[in-house]
């Protein structure tokens, strides 16, 4: 059908509501509630048009385009009513600019500049109470929300955890948690989903860049960094490069000229966790298949903290499925402090780690008490890739002059099978790759080793290997169909482990996510995401991986060494006390105070 925009003529599909027909035909309208990733809600009114026939102005995000409808962007009293609509919300948003961590990316500020508001023709309502919730994650300042609503049907929709919701009545309504306990009383799993869909300053990533900072300055102290698979496929937005820009030298240059002592990668340990979650796997299928016990399968991934918090509060009784493999983060923590320490002679009381992860979840997971398995804290502290960005800036270092620099060893060597850890199904495909070849003597019959029923953003993904020509130790599995199951999102999630409790699943390997896209889709990556900025990270993520010299993580010779100099074997004791945990069962809430 075709509709009118301006006087232009535009083509639309039914079903189609005037801001998307907009957005396809090169017409802004501005919003503020809306989200690509979110149901409509319309409670913002700031994408209001003009619509021939209409007795009242219409919202862009919520009216659906009918052919020959008329509409008009920009006339006198569209401008005059988001004007009058930016400076309510103003009204009622307290905060100095200029000490905000939105700062220069601030949604509402954005808006306010470009339609001129240089003052309230009204007193604000209220003051500012300085009430912040801080956790060990994510830090909410209510004093900053706009009441659009985006986190709330983040944590709904998106996750399916409704940890925050609308609490209260008529002008006393806020955004709170059960009984306003604090996210720390409730199911939240820090996943931080909320903050990249915050469109101020209301929610933001519990910052370590200070302690970071003095660390550096530290002459007692030896700090050393590992980067996330995910980051390099981001980070080069914050400093104006288009998404899904690989910058994995130039982010290393950049932390050695911050001064790291070490630059790591926390794929060296992505390529350990596939041996020892691979070795893992095959324990348990033998144990179900020759021993017949029960409740070992399916086995799910363990990478993610979000996850895990998720699973911990939601599906308590099935815990027993989760690998006892630590995160990737949580195995480079003690390995540094002990077998590197040991290796380089540094006293590990003297030595700092710091991680650099998509994920502010990560920071929840490194407070954990279980996490000290080398007898200090393993990683002291988790930056973001925008926090990382901000120091960057802060030394005066723009990414895009960087030179192309290499990680240090012996942490440094990885896989393109660990790299693609950062995209939704990458840790089930490398370790099928694995997995397969260990058992089979033979590489896992894709081509080009890339397995792709388990890629690509549907929310739910589902694969099945059939092995054959096994060698003699792995008789057991010869015929056996392997099913696997990929989930991102704590919603997708659901779905999976729903069917896992009713006994419906027939899966044996279930890899899930907490955050969409997974982790090149977390909660500490840039701002804003969309699905379309998820995808170019994801190109980025797996062309990352067919440039690697190596793609199958058991090839790895320096994740070889270790095994020889140190761990002895995979799932030895020693590597059961420095790379393996376990988990709580957690209520979904606190008693109320």
């Amino acid at each position: 059908m075709d509709i009118y925009i301006n006087g232009k003529k535009c083509k639309a599909v039914q079903g189609e509501t005037i801001l998307e027909v907009a957005g396809k035909n090169g017409v802004r309208i501005p919003t503020l509630c809306y989200h690509s990733d979110l149901c409509l809600a319309g409670n913002c009114r700031i994408c209001v048009v003009d619509v021939d026939g209409a007795r009242t102005l219409q919202t862009a995000c919520t009216a659906m385009a009918s052919n020959g409808m008329k509409i008009w962007t920009n006339t006198p009293r569209v401008i005059k009513a988001r004007k009058m609509n930016i400076q309510l919300l103003l009204g009622s948003h307290f905060g100095e600019c200029y000490t905000c961590p939105r700062n220069n990316n601030c949604e509402l500020l954005k808006l306010a500049e470009e339609y001129g508001i240089e003052e309230l023709p009204f007193p604000k309502k209220g003051k500012r109470t300085g009430a912040l919730e801080i956790t060990p994650s994510i830090t909410r300042d209510p004093d900053k929300c706009i009441m659009c609503g985006r986190c709330v049907r983040t944590c709904e929709e998106l996750q399916g955890v409704h940890a925050v919701k609308p609490v209260g009545r008529s002008s006393d309504i806020h955004i709170g948690t059960f009984f306003d306990q604090g996210l720390m009383h409730t199911s939240c799993t820090m996943c931080g989903q909320c903050i990249n869909r915050c469109p101020t300053g209301a929610l933001y990533e519990t910052s370590c860049v200070q302690p970071v900072w003095d660390a550096l300055a530290d002459p007692d102290k030896y700090v050393v960094v590992q980067t996330a698979p995910a980051v390099r496929a981001a980070l080069g937005e914050e400093f104006g490069m288009e998404p899904g820009s690989r910058v994995t030298g130039k982010m290393v240059a950049g932390l050695r000229r911050l001064g790291f002592n070490k630059i790591f990668d926390t794929q060296f340990t992505a390529d350990l966790t596939i041996i020892e979650e691979g070795t893992e796997f095959l324990t348990r299928l033998k144990r179900t298949l020759v021993n017949k016990e029960k409740g070992l399968l399916p086995m799910t991934t363990s990478c993610s903290p979000g996850w895990i918090k998720y699973i911990e509060h939601f599906y308590p009784e099935l815990l027993t499925h989760v690998s006892t493999c630590k995160s990737p983060q949580q195995m480079f923590g003690p390995l540094a402090k002990t077998y590197f320490a040991e290796k380089e002679g540094i006293n590990p009381a003297k030595m700092i780690t710091v991680s650099i992860m998509p994920c502010v979840a990560k920071k929840y997971e490194a407070e954990r008490p279980e996490m000290n398995a080398s007898g200090y804290k393993d990683v002291d502290y988790v930056l973001t890739t925008r926090e990382l960005a901000k120091m960057m800036k802060m030394a005066g270092l723009d990414l895009k002059d960087m030179p192309v620099e290499e990680y240090d060893n012996p942490f440094g060597i990885s896989t393109g099978a660990a790299v693609i850890f950062g995209a939704t199904g990458g840790v089930m495909e490398a370790a099928l790759r694995t997995v397969y070849e260990i058992v089979t003597g033979r590489e896992i019959p894709f081509k080009n080793l890339d397995i792709t029923p388990v890629r690509g953003m549907e929310d739910v993904k589902e694969a099945e290997v059939t092995i054959e020509g096994v060698k003699e130790e792995y008789k057991f599995l010869e015929g056996a169909k392997v099913k696997v199951a990929v989930a991102h999102s704590l919603s997708a999630a659901k779905k999976v482990m729903d069917k896992v409790r009713s006994g419906e699943a027939e899966y044996h390997f279930i890899e899930i996510m907490a955050c969409p896209g997974g982790c090149l889709g977390g909660g500490g990556q840039p701002i804003p995401t969309s699905p379309e900025i998820r995808k170019a990270r994801a190109r980025a993520i797996y062309e990352e991986d067919e440039s690697m010299t190596i793609r199958k993580s058991h090839e790895n010779p320096a994740i070889k060494k270790l095994y020889e100099d140190f761990l002895e074997k995979p799932n030895s004791h020693k590597a059961h006390e420095l790379l393996h945990t376990h988990y709580l069962k957690r209520k979904r809430f606190d008693k109320v105070k």
